[in-house]
This record gives C-alpha cells, structure tokens and sequence, in this order.
C-alpha cells in the first residue's frame, strides 16, 4: 500500500500518493529490482523534472539490489543526458547496476546513509540454444563486462586493472568502504541544514495519511 499525502492551499486539500508528492521535491525513489518497467519510471521522472527546470538539482534515492543491465543503463545515459545535475544517495543497498547509477551521480553530491551497503560485480547471464547462439551471446556479455568496467573506472577514478579485480566476483563494501573505492564523495548520518530547511518549508501545509 502506497502512502497518501494530503496537502492543504488555498483552494482546498489536495491528495498525492507519496512518491508523487516527493517528486514535486524533485526526488525520485529506485527502490527495488531494477527492470524496464521501473526504468521507463524513473526515466519519464528526471525528463519530466529537466523540463519543470533544466537547471534545478534532483536528488536519486537508491535502495536495489540491481536488475537488469540494459535497464540500468537507460537511467544512467538519462542522468548523464540531462542538464540537471542529478545527486544520488544509497539508502539501504545499491549492488550491482544500482551501485553504477549511485557512482554516476553529480560530483560531489553522491552520499550514503551510514550502514547502507554497496555490492560491485561483473555482469551475468545465462544462454541456451545452439552453440553458435551461445557463443553469441558469450561474446555480448564480455563486451557489456568491458563496457561497464569502463563506466567504473569513469566514475570512481580507480585504474582498469583494479576495477578488473574488484568486479570479478561480488564485492561488498560499507559505505565508508565506498567512499575509499569512490563510489561516493560522503556518509552523511543527516540531511545538510540548507536542504533540511528548503524541504522543511516546502512541506509545511502537507500531512501523510
């Protein structure tokens, strides 16, 4: 069951479900398995708030356990497509494609929640038919592998041969471990009082239900 949020003006209460109302504070939630369906939502999100104001931040609030690779990558090339500096913040577990979006966050604006968990691996996947079919897509999961070891290397500024080593098999780390790898910039226990504050103000005449 999804909250409702009802919000009082002037000309009456108005009723948002929660992720609507969050939205309106410019932040979208990936919470969950990471699939076509939740990236065609969070991908309609961030066009839809780069045009209400191209200049304006958005905060990503990640909470997955990753998904699916093709899926993934639609988020992050939107996040890097639009003009609006996005922020990211690991709430709970980024691991695998979801550690990926949480590292191509705006720099200097991707956090982590004090005992959020990070998990890195390569890429995986499984193939039937002919042999030539499977030696198909053997090839395509090796140059998606090379693909995303280079994303890594981008966003973390670690070399190659490291990042390599890190994602051959799966790799946890704390969020102060995350920080070292430079998955994230900082482990805040609270939010900043500038960002407190504006959403403090924004939500006064608002009451969940």
């Amino acid at each position: 069951m999804v909250p409702v949020v009802i919000e009082s003006t002037s000309r009456g209460e108005r009723a948002f479900d929660i992720y609507s109302r969050l939205l309106r504070e410019r932040i979208v939630c990936v919470n969950g398995p990471i699939d076509d369906h939740l990236s065609n939502l969070i991908v309609a999100q961030l066009l839809y708030l780069e045009s209400e104001n191209p200049e304006k931040p958005i905060s990503l609030y990640i909470n997955s356990p990753g998904g699916v690779v093709t899926a993934g990558l639609a988020i992050y090339d939107t996040m890097q497509y639009i003009r609006c500096p996005v922020g990211t913040l690991a709430v709970g577990q980024a691991a695998s494609m979801a550690s990926l979006l949480l590292a191509a966050g705006e720099a200097g604006q991707r956090r982590s929640l004090p005992h959020s968990r990070v998990m890195v691996h390569q890429p995986s996947g499984g193939a039937r038919g002919q042999a030539t079919d499977i030696a198909i897509a053997a090839k395509e999961i090796l140059k998606m592998r090379e693909l995303l070891n280079g994303l890594y290397v981008k966003h973390t500024g670690q070399t190659a041969q490291r990042v390599e080593e890190v994602l051959e098999r799966d790799f946890f780390m704390s969020a102060p471990e995350a920080r070292e790898f430079g998955i994230v910039d900082e482990v805040i226990e609270q939010r900043p009082a500038g960002e407190a504050e504006a959403l403090l103000a924004s939500a006064a005449a608002a009451k969940l239900f």
